[in-house]
């Protein structure tokens, strides 16, 4: 079930990447590659229009693919990472108009033969960090037969992103939207604001500008990490939350506290290929209040996580709309601190003389106050933190 932006102009929304090429590039296999993924998921062909107030999709039997190349190969190979990290930033910030464009665009910066970034930004109506992966893997796929000479033989898909937009449509109705609404009510009534200090004045208007703040977590914290999560009967999800959660306590003095959470939302195997937008948010309310040992709190953690995700299918918009909260344009509905752990990090891709590999991108912009995204050890933790200002 999708919606469209409240600011369809606000580059917020995209999703930005940027990949490091290394070694002899086929740039006609990349281009052609990416018009064989294009044309495989509808999603990806697809733009938006209004009818009667209420957003359509309308998909192209065909799209040419938004393409750019940068010669850059008179910069200096010190100045390289400086210049793809200032274009990558300008292009993570270039907004999409959702009724005409394509919601993929790609620019490919051209340093050397060998030495190559890619940019690639998806808006987030048609896609998540799950299609991203895929995006990737079937890139791989493409990209290797194109250059060995053979045809592109990737399995066809069970659906289209559009099917499972429909088929959701239709389940969500009478009495299982009944359930799932009667859980969040209750779950979320008199939900407070979180007080979170900062160093300025709030805005009277979001303005969604942000910046990352890159840590790694060493592996003699981690490992102990994971074992209370096992000790507990907790992920290691829930015992990171637990902790987060007892952080914001400290900082803010209330000890109910909520953060929003991305739940990937694919249920069935048909869904784990197809590149669409079907993450969810869940807001996770937590009880702190009696000063509970640590190892009470995950199990209050835990129950409130496990909840939510007996009820993780109502659309995060669809909640909102039900609850119809007070109009606040300083802050988003429900929460204002997101948290997440990545278990399937964007990992180096060895292809036919090229290697990918992921590069590091500041997108400029958060959605949220706070933001913090980890990943699990591979070989390290890592944890980045967006701050919105």
């Amino acid at each position: 079930m999708v919606s469209l932006p409240t600011c369809p102009d606000n580059p917020f929304y995209n999703v930005p990447a940027a990949i490091r090429l290394k070694g002899r590039l086929d740039e006609t296999a990349l281009e052609r590659s990416f018009e064989l993924i294009v044309q495989r998921h509808s999603a990806l062909r697809t733009t938006f229009s209004t009818v009667n107030g209420q957003p359509v999709q309308v998909i192209q039997p065909q799209v040419a693919i938004s393409w750019s190349q940068v010669n850059l190969a008179s910069v200096a190979a010190g100045d390289r990472d400086r210049i793809s990290h200032h274009l990558a930033k300008a292009e993570a910030q270039r907004p999409f108009n959702l009724t005409s464009d394509p919601l993929l665009r790609l620019t490919l910066l051209q340093f050397q033969p060998t030495d190559a970034v890619l940019l690639l930004t998806l808006h987030h109506i048609v896609a998540d960090g799950w299609s991203l992966g895929v995006l990737l893997r079937e890139l791989a796929s493409c990209y290797t037969a194109l250059v060995e000479g053979r045809t592109p033989d990737l399995p066809p898909l069970p659906m289209q992103y559009s099917d499972f937009a429909c088929w959701q449509q239709d389940w969500l109705q009478g009495e299982v939207l009944e359930t799932q609404l009667a859980y969040w009510r209750q779950q979320l009534q008199g939900l407070p604001v979180l007080p979170l200090p900062s160093d300025r004045p709030r805005p009277a208007v979001q303005t969604y500008r942000g910046a990352t703040y890159p840590l790694s977590i060493a592996p003699s914290l981690t490992q102990p990490l994971i074992g209370l999560s096992q000790q507990s009967g907790t992920s290691l999800f829930m015992t990171l939350l637990a902790a987060f959660q007892t952080l914001l306590y400290r900082y803010t003095g209330q000890a109910d506290v909520a953060i929003g959470s991305p739940i990937a939302n694919r249920h069935h195997s048909q869904l784990e290929g197809l590149i669409g937008f079907f993450v969810n948010t869940l807001v996770l309310r937590s009880d702190l209040s009696g000063d509970p040992p640590f190892c009470e709190l995950l199990v209050r953690v835990r129950d409130v996580a496990l909840e939510a995700y007996q009820h993780q299918d109502l659309p995060f918009e669809k909640l909102v709309e039900a609850f119809d909260p007070d109009r606040d344009l300083s802050r988003n509905p429900l929460f204002q601190v997101a948290f997440a752990l990545q278990n399937a990090p964007m990992q180096s891709l060895q292809l036919p003389k090229l290697t990918l590999e992921p590069a590091p991108l500041e997108s400029g912009s958060t959605r949220f106050d706070l933001e913090v995204h980890l990943w699990e050890p591979s070989p390290r933790a890592g944890e980045s933190v967006d701050i919105g200002r």
